[in-house]
């Protein structure tokens, strides 16, 4: 079986049980905790694939490193162990974000600008794009990014939005390289 196919059933049980416990956001905050944690420490994955380490060695120190999460995260963590499936912690991550966001009715996305946008911006944008893809809304990401010259790009999902003035100026030099040939 893939590791995709894998990560997916672990958090599709994770989302379950968080939803029937009202602990969504929680258990969703708390991955993302997990997920930065293992990103940031490379040598923490290492050292749950080494099998040199016991298996009790490894949950003991999931449950030092993670003592504040809900239990419910603690023992997807332990069953991952248990399973030797703790590489898969980052898929596991990702599919109950995405699971989470079709429940709630949200999707992700990431907004590029020349300066960091205010709050009532982020939420005009986010309310006017989320009609567009059929969401009740967007978690939105500002990313600064000078290149633009001035406007905004709006990723979501494998979608690009360019509304950038740089955008604009490759979109006419384009159309200006083809008319001529």
């Amino acid at each position: 079986m893939s590791n995709e196919v894998v990560a997916k059933r672990y958090a599709v049980a994770l989302f379950q049980l968080a939803k029937e416990q009202n602990l969504i956001d929680v258990v969703e905050n708390e991955l993302l905790v997990v997920k930065e944690v293992f990103t940031n420490n490379r040598d923490f994955l290492t050292v749950f694939n080494n099998p040199k380490v016991s298996v009790d060695a490894k949950k003991s120190m999931l449950q030092d490193a993670f003592t504040g999460a809900s239990s419910l995260v603690v023992n997807t963590l332990l069953l991952l162990v248990d399973n030797k499936r703790i590489d898969n912690v980052f898929e596991v991550v990702s599919h109950y974000m995405v699971i989470a966001n079709e429940a709630r009715g949200t999707e992700d996305a990431i907004v590029y600008s020349v300066r960091p946008l205010t709050d009532v911006e982020l939420s005009s944008i986010s309310s006017s794009f989320a009609k567009k893809i059929g969401k009740v809304s967007l978690r939105l990401q500002n990313i600064v990014d000078k290149n633009l010259i001035g406007g905004v790009k709006l990723r979501i999902g494998n979608r690009i939005y360019d509304g950038s003035v740089s955008g604009k100026l490759e979109r006419i030099e384009r159309q200006l390289v083809a008319n001529r040939l």
